[in-house]
């Protein structure tokens, strides 16, 4: 009997398992049926179980993500090729959200919005893979942005500093500097322990070139990803290249690692959004831009953090790009943005015309980190550059009109002709920080007043160079330390060098 019962136990677990088989053999994939397609985007019936951004399977083997899901059918944005899908193709369900490869190997590639190769340097070899669509960390996750990131621009780190775990807006009209501020700022990240992604939007195929080409000649192609989605490629693409560059920057971050992203630019990711959301038949708001395009700016800009130490303390630093028409600020995207964002840098074409280079607007740019972001020495020396700026401005328009000043106006006239040609910078020669200390020390405690304008550029190399051979310790305790050396020794550098420099100019002028 005793013998029976265990048979019999045994059949059940039997019968059991070959159910569950037969269950699973049942679990058969679910599609549905392409009923329209066209501009990058298609409509299909019998995906009733599709989740919002999961990635779906043509006939064709194109892919593509579920954007609408409507009581009839669901809107698909086609990732890449749409010409060979056809209404009538079958398209299936992968049970997979829309993700991206991220990791190591990527680092120092040239990648589309997908985590394809477009470099012709072989496959990307990682098994590591990220949705490209994530929550922010919440308050709780996040620490004070404390520690600088150094772009290596003089009006940049004095101004407006920006600090790890930033949000800084780049924003101007078109050909005024915006891209070249980003690329130095990677270029100055060399060394410095920072990740670097560059998510390049609807910039020509030929640019993205250039710009990979300069990244490979200082060595920054070492610690960077380029990301790239053409004007050439469907919108959906340009769409999601900044969302895919934001999830291999968190592989890092939460790995307790420093990232710097540059969304390049903004701009057109949201006119490729427009495109795309008018074809899908969601309803147009302001501009014809649908009404979640805050949302689709926020949500990305909002993955930029520092994070607390019990998450490892890394920081992922956005740098995204905003292109005006006629400086117009307050138009709707580029206020969109600034309301997400923790200060921007303004550049102005005016500024940039008349030589002015980087052509930032000091009184428009603002850092809300401010101070925070700076160490203690450059604190120290540029506290009353931003007043000088302002009243030199306002000043230099005033005088136009009259020839009789008193010394005073004429002494911060002087002052601000010179400020204004300090801060003026070559394009990818970013200077590290103990030089822009020195230089700053000498424009504000005077030493300038007295050397022609067209002599600054060459008393500030000479300087530079004076430094490294007389004073190499007071350069390495600003690195080293952020703070200013103890005494007189930077006052007597730099006297000694001023007195014996000898200019080409005639006179101050």
């Amino acid at each position: 009997m005793n013998r029976m019962s265990i048979k019999t136990e045994e059949i059940s677990s039997l019968i059991k398992q070959q159910l569950e088989q037969y269950q699973s053999a049942l679990d058969v994939e679910e599609v549905g049926t392409v009923t329209y397609v066209g501009d990058g985007i298609a409509r299909a019936t019998g995906l009733e179980n599709a989740m919002a951004s999961e990635l779906l399977q043509f006939e064709n083997g194109s892919y593509g993500m579920a954007q609408n899901l409507e009581a009839n059918d669901v809107g698909i944005i086609i990732l890449g090729d749409f010409d060979n899908i056809r209404e009538g193709d079958q398209v299936k369900r992968t049970g997979r959200i829309m993700e991206v490869p991220v990791g190591e190997a990527l680092i120092g590639r040239v990648v589309n919005a997908l985590g394809q190769p477009v470099d012709g340097n072989g496959p990307i070899k990682t098994d590591k893979t990220r949705p490209i669509e994530s929550p922010a960390p919440g308050v709780m996750q996040r620490q004070s942005v404390t520690e600088p990131l150094q772009t290596g621009l003089k009006a940049v780190d004095s101004l407006v500093p920006i600090g790890r775990g930033q949000r800084e807006l780049i924003i101007g009209d078109r050909k005024t500097g915006k891209t070249s501020i980003a690329i130095d700022t990677i270029i100055n990240q060399k060394d410095q322990n920072m990740i670097c992604i560059y998510v390049a939007i609807g910039q020509k195929d030929s640019t993205v070139r250039a710009q990979v080409e300069t990244l490979k000649k200082y060595g920054a192609m070492d610690y960077t990803i380029v990301v790239t989605a053409g004007p050439s490629e469907p919108a959906p693409m340009l769409y999601i290249s900044p969302y895919a560059g934001a999830a291999m920057g968190e592989e890092f971050m939460y790995n307790g690692k420093h990232v710097l992203i540059i969304y390049d630019d903004l701009t057109k990711q949201a006119a490729a959004y427009r495109e795309l959301s008018l074809l899908i038949r969601r309803p147009p708001g302001r501009e014809a831009y649908p009404g979640d395009i805050f949302y689709t700016h926020s949500r990305l800009l909002e993955r930029a953090a520092k994070l607390s130490d019990a998450l490892g303390g890394g920081s992922m630093t956005a740098l995204p790009v905003i292109e005006t028409q006629a400086g117009d600020i307050s138009a709707y995207i580029p206020t969109n943005v600034i309301s997400i964002t923790d200060g921007q840098i303004f550049l102005q074409s005016d500024l940039f015309y008349s030589g002015t280079r980087p052509a930032i607007d000091s009184g428009l740019s603002v850092s809300r980190v401010g101070g925070d972001a700076q160490i203690k020495a450059m604190k120290k020396v540029s506290g009353t550059l931003r007043l000088d700026l302002a009243s030199f401005r306002e000043l230099e328009a005033f005088t136009q009109f009259g020839s009789d000043l008193d010394a005073a106006t004429q002494a911060k006239l002087n002052r601000g002709r010179r400020t204004v040609e300090v801060l003026k910078q070559p394009v990818h020669k970013p200077l590290a920080v103990q030089y822009q200390v020195v230089i700053l020390f000498a424009l504000t405690h005077g030493y300038l007043d007295a050397i022609a304008i067209d002599d600054i550029q060459k008393f500030q190399d000479g300087l530079f160079d004076f430094f490294d051979t007389n004073a190499p310790e007071a350069l390495k305790t600003i690195a080293e330390t952020g703070k200013l050396p103890e005494g007189t020794v930077l006052d007597d550098t730099v006297k000694a060098y001023a007195d014996g420099f000898a200019g080409t100019a005639d006179s101050a002028k």
